[in-house]
């Protein structure tokens, strides 16, 4: 499958007879894996209680209720509305006749090895089966059901962006909430969905968007000359879905039912979301979606789908034991954590836009049975909006490099590469730079904050909210994250198309934003802040550290992906940055968040970012006492959500310590939603970042590289075992076994770098 899918199938295979679907060859002994598939054995309520699976672009929550019904939601990752909120593509019902009887027998299952949901159950007390998963390189989920008895089975789609309605402000982050004359202009406005015609038996529906809210955001932000100069983003971006099935016929506007009772019955929703001139141009491109995508055989897509996800759980694992050898009832919940967290990033990590911070593309209304009209009932809603927030959306990729989750870090380049220009163009309008870039903390898909973050009748050329006013570290990180990537896979054209055109853009902009000097000719970072927790402040530790950083490791680059002039300048900014800010507080020295600030009210620890995610202290690196007392001095301790403690003591080396906040992470599964991966957090459910620092802190506990050298077990505690396979720097993998403290296996590809390997247990 293409990280960009243009559209997806989701095909419903219901069998009652016929030919039986093909079961898969069991593996010759145990999957640990299969411990932590998630097994419901009653039906669920309501959307709370749905089951997860994706391909990496279209995704689905699906349940049975207790009248026996099929229900799922179909999202993808850039089914982006008229006012830049991530939607959802419907909802599909499915119902047996007579009808499925979920209570003795029912079981449900997640099966993560071959990333399919069965469900057992029964009908007219003869059992029955269904087997449902995305095909992960052909657009399509597919269902497959057995029973032993006829049935009719009918599927109705269920839509609720029936009419067009305002959005209430309180509804969304938004945009539409200040008391200007463009706020009041503008009125945000949900648009309906379209029941399509058609002779064909086939219900086709889809989401068009006939206004924007990107001249809108020009406007406000003071770019009105850039108008129609950059392609609008969201006009005519139109999103929808067919209901297709074979013998059934339609049902009214919205259903389709089986023409007979069978053993056998076959449903599809194919979706596709895209610019289209015209919703004939679109329905068209629907059409051609649908032919590809059912090409492939039945057979042959179900033992593919399962192939790829079983190479990504051999591509690498950690299974976890805490408290080895204390009788745990039941698997581990760190590992638990770890595995079904990277299934959610599997799922919606290979898409036309990157991963949602705030639900990803499995958020479901807050309160079933609300009205869809409000905050409590839209299961479009979503705290913090359709904003892309860096601080937040950086954590889910970066444990995909140890993960050798590559692919899945394309989607969120690919949205930096696509802003890049707009970016420039902005920077010139603002501040007449010369090919500088800069990317504001919150910003929508294409680069610019929200009208809500800027503010509506801000006159100045930087955002009004000041946790985001010179909120640009994210640049930074950013181009740390993608060394790191060229590090791990050394690839000179992804260095040549992505990193090194993203990333001189980015240092230009602060090269010519701070042009005030010391008196030895060192860069006066003012005005600055460092990042949302201190709003004033000079020489903050984020940009200080995010540049000696990654200024050394771009000037190694091969001379022949960068141009001289890119390398004087670089070498330059290293010469002038000043030092990190560091002083004695209490009698101890410490790593400070800026070299002078104001006290803010914040949740964070700028002066750790020199740990993570620019890890200049650290395990085998100099001065590692004054970041640990920096550590245990720290203001905010927090442990969920996007907060880092748990990462920062791994980096540390301190390994009790991180265990025992990564155990604590893993626990804290939201009350009221059924799936144990549905993480609370700061925000909607479910939080990515309190998922993703679980996988993030197990790796750097098991795993650091330094320069050449790769740690091994340079944070792990003392009563834990563990198995692992991991991924370092130059193509390497290294897969270990860790048993009552002894170290019992280690194998590192290629036996090359075995030479490079420190064992740290016991350190």
């Amino acid at each position: 499958m293409q990280p960009n899918i243009r559209g997806a199938w989701i095909s419903l295979l219901m069998l009652a007879g016929g030919a039986r679907a093909v079961d898969l060859p069991k593996p010759p002994q145990a999957d640990p894996l299969d411990r932590f598939n998630v097994v419901w054995n009653s039906p669920s309520e309501n959307a709370h209680g749905s089951m997860p699976l994706g391909n990496g672009d279209v995704g689905i929550n699906a349940w049975v209720d207790a009248k026996g019904d099929l229900v799922f939601y179909v999202s993808k990752t850039d089914a982006w509305d008229e006012n830049a909120r991530l939607c959802k593509i419907g909802r599909v019902r499915v119902t047996f006749d007579p009808p499925l009887v979920p209570k003795d027998g029912f079981r449900q299952e997640l099966k993560l090895r071959d990333g399919v949901i069965e469900i057992s159950s029964k009908i007219q007390n003869q059992a029955s089966k269904i087997r449902l998963w995305v095909d992960a390189d052909q657009p399509v989920v597919r269902m497959d059901a057995e029973a032993a008895v006829p049935v009719s089975c009918r599927a109705e789609v269920e839509l609720w962006r029936l009419r067009e309605r305002p959005l209430e402000p309180q509804e969304d982050y938004g945009y539409g909430d200040g008391k200007s004359p463009q706020a009041q202009a503008y009125k945000l406005t949900v648009l309906p969905d379209v029941v399509a015609a058609s002779t064909a038996p086939q219900v086709a529906w889809y989401h068009r968007n006939t206004r924007s809210l990107f001249p809108v955001c020009l406007e406000v932000q003071h770019l009105e000359a850039l108008k129609g100069k950059f392609a609008d983003p969201l006009l005519n971006h139109t999103f929808g879905a067919s209901l297709r099935g074979r013998d059934m016929v339609n049902d009214g506007k919205t259903a389709l039912k089986s023409s007979k009772p069978g053993k056998r019955h076959q449903l599809s929703v194919c979706v596709l979301a895209e610019h289209a001139e015209t919703p004939e141009v679109w329905l068209k491109d629907l059409e051609r979606v649908e032919q590809a995508a059912l090409r492939p055989g039945f057979d042959q897509a179900q033992l593919t789908s399962a192939a790829w996800w079983q190479g990504l759980w051999q591509r690498s694992w950690v299974f976890v034991e805490e408290n080895a050898g204390a009788n745990p009832e039941g698997p581990s919940l760190v590992t638990q954590g770890y595995v079904l967290q990277r299934f959610m990033n599997a799922c919606s990590g290979r898409g036309a836009a990157p991963i949602k911070f705030n639900g990803s593309i499995f958020s479901v209304e807050k309160s079933p049975g609300a009205s869809p009209t409000t905050e409590e009932g839209d299961p479009d809603w979503r705290n913090w909006g359709g904003s892309y927030w860096f601080q937040n959306t950086r954590l889910s990729y970066w444990p995909m490099l140890a993960a050798g989750d590559f692919e899945m870090t394309e989607p969120w380049f690919r949205m930096y590469r696509e802003a890049l220009p707009l970016s420039k163009a902005r920077m010139q309008a603002y501040y007449k730079f010369t090919e500088a870039a800069s990317f504001q903390e919150t910003m929508n898909f294409w680069g610019m904050p929200n009208n809500r973050d800027w503010g509506w009748g801000n006159a100045g050329p930087e955002p009004g909210n000041v946790c985001i006013h010179r909120y640009w570290s994210g640049g930074l990180e950013l181009t740390a994250f993608m060394l790191d990537r060229y590090d791990f896979q050394p690839d000179e054209r992804f260095a040549r198309n992505t990193l090194v055109p993203l990333a001189d853009p980015i240092i230009a902009f602060f090269d010519q934003y701070w042009q005030k000097r010391d008196p030895d000719g060192k860069i006066i970072i003012d005005p600055a802040q460092s990042l949302e927790a201190l709003p004033w402040t000079v020489n903050p530790m984020p940009e200080i550290a995010g540049l000696r950083f990654i200024l050394p490791r771009l000037l190694a680059l091969p001379n022949n992906i960068t141009t001289a002039a890119q390398r004087t300048r670089w070498m330059r900014i290293l010469q002038e940055l000043p030092p990190l800010p560091v002083a004695e507080v209490g009698g101890v020295k410490l790593l400070r968040p800026s070299g002078s600030f104001k006290e803010g009210n914040y949740s964070e620890n700028p002066e750790l970012y020199a740990v993570f995610p620019y890890r200049i202290f650290g395990m085998g690196k100099p001065a590692l006492e004054l970041a640990r007392a920096t550590y245990a001095k720290r203001v905010n301790r927090h442990n969920f959500g996007w907060c880092q403690d748990s990462i920062q003591a791994a980096c540390l080396g301190l390994g009790e310590e991180a265990a025992k906040q990564v155990a604590a992470r893993a626990k804290r599964i939201t009350g009221g939603y059924r799936f144990p991966a549905m993480w609370t957090g700061f925000d909607s459910i479910p939080d990515q970042d309190h998922g993703v620092n679980i996988l993030t802190t197990l790796q750097s506990m098991l795993l650091q590289a330094d320069g050449n050298r790769i740690l091994v077990l340079p944070a792990w505690p003392k009563n834990w075992d563990v198995s692992f396979k991991l991924h370092a720097p130059s193509s390497t993998t290294v897969e270990g076994v860790l048993k009552a403290g002894k170290l019992e296996r280690l194998t590192v590809r290629p036996t090359a770098r075995n030479k490079d390997v420190v064992n740290m247990l016991g350190q």
